[in-house]
């Protein structure tokens, strides 16, 4: 687990100590970097990640990590510590009674699944298995416990405590001869993978039912390592997703989605014309995601996505989906061929320089802002690589941190990919890397800029860069003398051809280190689609004519 020392929880953080062979208690430099990790550790383990904090300001400045854990679907308990109950303001009128007593219940009530203020420490363990089940159980997220002082020092007869016990849940069957139905009258189907497809811990899976399928596959953008390998993904859908991605959803007659939210980012502010020519089936665990339709007449499943991709495998073995489906591959091929490297810039050609030289079986982790898309647009990844980023939230600051949870998750490599605004944002959790010598390889994007809002500012507000450039307000450190303060290795690059001549052992040793990777020019990202334009039609615009070529192209005219 993760945290920060404070006033309300030495009693906690007392009792790690009597249990080292079974916690191992990291110490952050600051509790939203705790809150980080945790999901880290959560989103890489498949478990429960673990974050504590003291009250008042302590416990505040978790609740963006709970923000992050609660969109994401990442199962995590955080705790807090309150002041003793005799101190807590009860129904009195003042703002507070005791120093640093804050009402952290009420602030993460909308953003967790479970919280709860433990008034007796006879019930310290209903109330542990309670949260660790709430955050586990269907769609996952976060749970917080608010434990006061006099509860934490409390003792307790651990043999003769009672126990949570769910409700036992009779298992539904799922029944998708709809979804069979439609992909048997299907001339151009193509499957959506979504986050729900990793949270379930549901990629070996999913795996094989693309491959059964042999239909064009896409994911989001924080999907986009759940098929990675497989000869049918065609990259990720969206505002910033992959031209062919979007081009092959427009041209299907039928997309079936596979725990994915399908949000504005995804199909696009005008959700009617997302695949508009398409029948929609959607697949969700959360019935109140179905309620945001895409199409008014899509076809609903809510269901446990394993079941579902367990009854379809079953299904799809005993078809020949991938001969049926051959002329779709062959247009989604041409696609793919027409489509390659059109927007491939420089940022994008030392992302995906870099990633030769990462090894597989490695997680990497992404900041939020230019650097997150390209590294999904570029990243050219190997066998076992898992890739985590702050999708819903889309919090600057998660990367490093994340980066920390995951390596102690896995025990194996992990590479934070950031920008130069993002790290400084939990740049103290390099003291941690630093601390216990993790293999943390820390690849930093350095535009002197932050650089999706500089180019907002470009195209919306007549290049008035206030606050996102040097001359603007916003500067960036020496990240050199930065390394060096924190013991770390340090390189620095700005070409692909200083990238192919970096000393490899900095990126593959068991070490810490550092890689600026300094970019002089104005940075965009691209492809990038206009508000209200459909997703196929992104920024730049293609020439018209292979525009209008691509739009025709369809399997009755291969």
């Amino acid at each position: 687990m993760f945290g920060y020392p404070g006033g309300m929880v030495t009693h906690l953080m007392d009792s790690f100590s009597k249990y080292e062979d079974k916690i191992t208690a990291h110490v952050t430099y600051h509790e939203q970097g705790a809150a980080f990790a945790a999901c880290g550790y959560a989103q890489e383990s498949g478990s429960i990640g673990v974050a504590y904090a003291t009250s008042g300001p302590g416990a505040t400045n978790l609740i963006t990590g709970i923000c992050d854990a609660f969109f994401d679907s990442i199962p995590t308990l955080f705790i807090t510590g309150q002041v003793n109950t005799n101190e807590l303001k009860g129904e009195y009128g003042v703002r507070q009674r005791r120093f640093q007593e804050t009402d952290i219940i009420s602030m993460v009530d909308s953003v967790t699944k479970y919280a709860v203020q433990v008034e007796d420490a006879a019930k310290i363990k209903y109330y542990l298995d309670k949260a660790i089940h709430e955050a586990m159980d269907g769609r996952r997220g976060p749970a917080l416990l608010d434990i006061p002082m006099n509860i934490f020092r409390a003792d307790v007869d651990v043999d003769s405590l009672e126990g949570y016990v769910s409700s036992a849940k009779s298992k539904e069957s799922v029944d998708v001869s709809e979804i069979i139905n439609a992909l048997d009258s299907a001339k151009a189907p193509t499957l959506v993978i979504g986050n729900g497809v990793k949270t379930a811990n549901a990629k070996e899976e999913i795996k094989r039912l693309v491959e059964l399928l042999g239909i064009p596959t896409v994911t989001s953008m924080i999907s986009v390592d759940a098929i990675s390998d497989s000869k049918y993904n065609y990259g990720f859908i969206g505002a910033y997703g992959d031209r062919k991605a979007n081009f092959v959803v427009t041209k299907s007659d039928l997309v079936i989605s596979i725990g994915s939210r399908l949000d504005i980012r995804q199909v696009g502010a005008k959700r009617e014309n997302f695949a508009k020519d398409a029948t929609i089936i959607r697949i969700d665990i959360d019935s109140g995601e179905l309620e945001y339709k895409v199409h008014e007449d899509e076809i609903q499943l809510k269901a446990d996505l394993k079941d579902v991709i367990s009854e379809l495998t079953k299904a799809a073995e005993d078809k020949d989906y991938p001969s049926k489906f051959s002329n779709w591959i062959k247009v989604a091929e041409i696609l793919r061929k027409k489509l390659s490297g059109m927007d491939d810039r420089l940022p994008n050609k030392l992302v995906s320089a870099i990633s030769e030289y990462i090894p597989a079986n490695c997680v990497i982790t992404t900041d939020v802002g230019q650097n997150q898309v390209w590294v999904a647009q570029s990243f050219r990844q190997k066998h076992n690589q898992r890739i985590y980023f702050s999708g819903g939230h889309g919090a600057m600051g998660y990367s490093l941190p994340a980066a920390i949870g995951c390596q102690l998750a896995s025990g194996d490599k992990t590479y934070c990919f950031t920008g130069d605004g993002g790290l400084q944002m939990n740049i103290q959790e390099l003291m941690t890397i630093a601390r216990e010598q993790l293999p943390v390889k820390v690849i930093t994007f350095n535009n002197n800029a932050l650089g999706m809002i500089r180019h907002f500012q470009e195209m919306y507000f007549d290049s008035n860069f206030y606050q996102t450039v040097p001359a603007g307000g916003f500067v960036s450190p020496d990240f050199e003398n930065i390394a060096k303060a924190y013991g770390m290795a340090y390189a620095k690059v700005s070409s692909v051809e200083e990238i192919k001549a970096l000393d490899k052992e900095l990126l593959t040793n068991d070490k810490p280190a550092f890689i600026e990777v300094v970019i002089k020019e104005n940075t965009y990202i691209f492809p990038k689609l206009e508000f209200g334009k459909p997703n196929q039609d992104q920024e730049p615009l293609m020439d018209r004519e292979l525009f209008n070529e691509l739009m025709e192209l369809s399997v009755d005219n291969i």
